[in-house]
């Protein structure tokens, strides 16, 4: 029984350690070997056109995605002496699995004995007598599973970024100072290493 105990203690504490580090995609270049997965990258494709793509993990929004892309792309305007930037393309990519998992703590009192498990008959009700047999599955006594659909975001857009006063009449034109200004506060920076 106290085996039982450190071992569930045990698992309890890594859970708990592992749900501490598992945080949002923070604002960050998406390189390999950081602490959380994902982030912004850019490819060049004329001297004022790049192609911007934001990548979060499992735990980042649809919107952070969206609007960390916007503001990578407002630093880009600027830095590359840019007054303002025109969205040609862009697109958002949803990735959905589901992972169907026995239940970890779930350990019958029978699973010692290989394959051999117990099969029950019972009378339901309407249904006449019924068997109950754990290899083939049964609402009624089944074993338990943990269902869960993990889902990540990767958004991408194509900009042309220009010099001058922002047309007003074009709803895909950003002022990229603008969009710094705005966003920034909405901004997640990496946590410095100690």
């Amino acid at each position: 029984m106290f085996r039982k105990f450190m071992t569930f203690a045990a698992a309890a504490a890594l859970s708990a350690g592992l749900a501490a580090c598992a945080t949002p995609t923070p604002y960050q270049p998406n390189l390999k070997g950081q602490g959380a997965a994902g982030g912004y990258s850019e490819i060049r494709v004329e001297p004022n056109r790049f192609r911007v793509n934001f990548a979060g993990n499992s735990l980042t929004t649809r919107e952070t995605v969206e609007g960390y892309l916007l503001f990578r792309a407002a630093e880009l305007t600027v830095q590359n002496g840019y007054d303002w930037f025109t969205v040609v393309d862009r697109d958002t990519d949803k990735q959905s699995r589901t992972y169907v998992e026995p239940d970890p703590f779930y350990r019958p009192w029978y699973g010692s004995y290989g394959f051999w498990r117990p099969s029950w008959r019972y009378y339901g009700r309407g249904y006449g007598w019924r068997g109950w047999d754990p290899f083939w599955g049964d609402p009624f006594w089944a074993d338990r599973v943990d269902v869960r659909t993990i889902e990540r975001y990767e958004a991408s857009a194509e900009i042309v970024m220009q010099k001058g006063p922002k047309p007003e009449a074009d709803p895909k034109a950003f002022d990229a100072r603008a969009v710094i200004d705005n966003l920034r506060p909405r901004v997640q920076y990496p946590q410095p290493k100690n």
